[in-house]
């Protein structure tokens, strides 16, 4: 459901990303169709090397401070020997892009793999920022772009993360998840995604946004600002783990190319 996160658009190119859940392996599939269309009409389409996913190919460093009791320590991995050590794992939605500027969010090895090899991709043709664990794997609950000049945060504290440019940027900041708002699971239950997972707006154009009207403070705290908001109902935003900026994949923008949103 949420195809923003294994493929980013970067000017005429589709990039998919390395994998780093192994139920996700074939995810990016279902979107060749899509893809192989824009190819023969003249887009570049590019995929990161595939990891193996073996036991350590996977950097649980981190992990293991956020949730001790359920990531296993080295000794429980499995001890085979793949050859790659530690792999190029790294999702798209851990990259928001503004124009010729792209954030890269890293928390891990396997992360910081990924962002090499993107950097190394792409050259000069964008200006790759890496940002290090803003959050521990995707950037869009704790900041989106709505417009040029105006970010949606979580709280100040992301800040200190950004560029320089960014920090001049206008600022609203997404208030506190009360958690009535939210459906009760139960103590066992697997929810995927922060309390904050209604930040993951989707921007129409300069003034409209979609939100999700299961979070009455946020649609009003836009409104406030003024976004015309569409308010559009989606209660199990943790079970699916993602909002309405990550079911979404814009593949053809207006204009004539990356704009450069921080050079002044």
């Amino acid at each position: 459901m949420s195809i923003r996160d294994q493929a980013i658009i970067l000017g005429n190119e589709i990039v998919e990303t390395a994998p780093q859940i192994r139920g996700r392996y074939f995810e990016n599939d279902l979107l060749k169709p899509v893809f192989a269309h824009y190819f023969k009409r003249g887009a570049r389409w590019t995929s990161m090397p595939r990891p193996v996913m073996a036991d350590r190919s996977f950097d649980l460093t981190h992990a293991r401070t956020k949730d001790p009791e359920h990531v296993p320590t080295d000794a429980e991995l499995d001890d085979s020997d793949t050859g790659t050590g530690v792999e190029m794992m790294f999702d798209a939605a851990q990259c928001l892009r503004f124009g010729r500027d792209v954030l890269l969010n890293v928390a891990t090895e396997h992360h910081a793999l990924g962002a090499r090899w993107l950097q190394r991709h792409l050259g000069d043709r964008f200006r790759l920022h890496v940002v290090h664990r803003l959050d521990s794997n995707h950037i869009d609950t704790q900041i989106l772009p709505l417009r040029p000049g105006t970010l949606l945060l979580r709280g100040p504290e992301v800040l200190a993360h950004l560029p320089e440019p960014l920090r001049r940027w206008d600022k609203i900041y997404a208030p506190e998840p009360d958690p009535a708002e939210f459906p009760d699971y139960g103590p066992d239950a697997l929810t995927l995604t922060s309390l904050y997972i209604d930040m993951n707006v989707l921007s129409l154009d300069e003034h409209t946004v979609i939100a999700n009207s299961q979070a009455p403070r946020l649609v009003k705290t836009l409104e406030a600002h003024g976004f015309t908001v569409i308010p559009v109902r989606h209660r199990h935003r943790r079970l699916f783990a993602g909002g309405f900026h990550c079911f979404t994949l814009d593949t053809v923008r207006e204009g004539s190319g990356p704009e450069d949103y921080l050079s002044s």
